[in-house]
């Protein structure tokens, strides 16, 4: 059973892998044996150091994601690092607040642009090195807004509806060609993008109150989520959006 979650001898590649979610997600992958591309713009030096400091292997790639051809960038960089790519973590994602009739264009495709138009070039990219190899675990993170539709957040509703459904739609496609796909959603999570609702008093607690659990979620919480569907364990779940909410959906 041991061996079923071991990733020994695997490479992944995860986005956003500086802070939160994304820097939880990396170590726990490192933990169970698998070498970790970062990539993304903000420095990486701390969650290269947490790798490190058990033995685990860390390389990062400095990239801007929102840049055109990014995506065939990074997937070029990373595969002369390790030659094989066998776990995309399609992470990293931003937020813009404001009321929906005055939210800017702007806004509106930046936000869109890295949180979902990158994720489908990122697919595609590693989709492609995957698939010609006949292996491969891809998973996207997804959001409670990928079910409900929040406030104030229309453009990252927009996007995290649009990647729940690219998930199901790859899987559909590359499932038979050993390629699965499948995406995790967070519930509400002590990051940097919940700073404001947490600082918000009155909402913070409403939340609270909705949590079954009675507790935000941490970045610890998401890795037993990732290694599980990176790993073998997960060999026979395809496009399926996994909800680690302590029990918000079921609320």
């Amino acid at each position: 059973m041991e061996s079923l979650f071991s990733l020994r001898g695997k490479v992944a590649l995860l986005t956003g892998a500086s802070r939160g979610l994304g820097q939880g997600m990396a170590i726990g992958l490192a933990e169970m044996g698998a070498v970790v591309i970062g990539a993304g713009m903000s420095d990486m030096s701390d969650t290269r150091k947490k790798i490190e400091s058990f033995g685990g292997t860390f390389y990062e790639v400095k990239i801007d994601l929102s840049n055109d051809h990014a995506a065939e960038q990074l997937v070029s960089e990373a595969l002369s690092l390790t030659n094989k790519i066998d776990i995309l973590v399609n992470n990293a994602g931003i937020i813009r607040r404001a009321d929906a009739e005055n939210f800017s264009d702007d806004d509106w495709f930046e936000v869109i642009k890295v949180n979902q138009h990158s994720v489908f070039q990122l697919c595609r990219e590693v989709g492609k090195h995957m698939l010609e190899n006949g292996s491969g675990k891809i998973i996207n993170i997804a959001s409670m807004l990928s079910f409900q539709g929040g406030l104030r957040v229309p453009a990252y509703t927009a996007s995290k509806h649009a990647v729940a459904g690219l998930t199901k739609s790859l899987a559909n496609e590359w499932g038979s060609r050993g390629v699965n796909v499948n995406a995790i959603a967070p519930g509400y999570m002590i990051t940097d993008n919940t700073s404001q609702l947490r600082a918000n008093q009155e909402r913070n607690q409403y939340i609270t109150s909705r949590i079954p659990q009675g507790r935000w979620g941490t970045p610890e919480d998401l890795k037993g989520a990732v290694v599980f569907l990176a790993s073998e364990a997960s060999n026979y779940v395809n496009g399926h959006i996994l909800c680690v909410d302590g029990g918000w959906m079921s609320s």
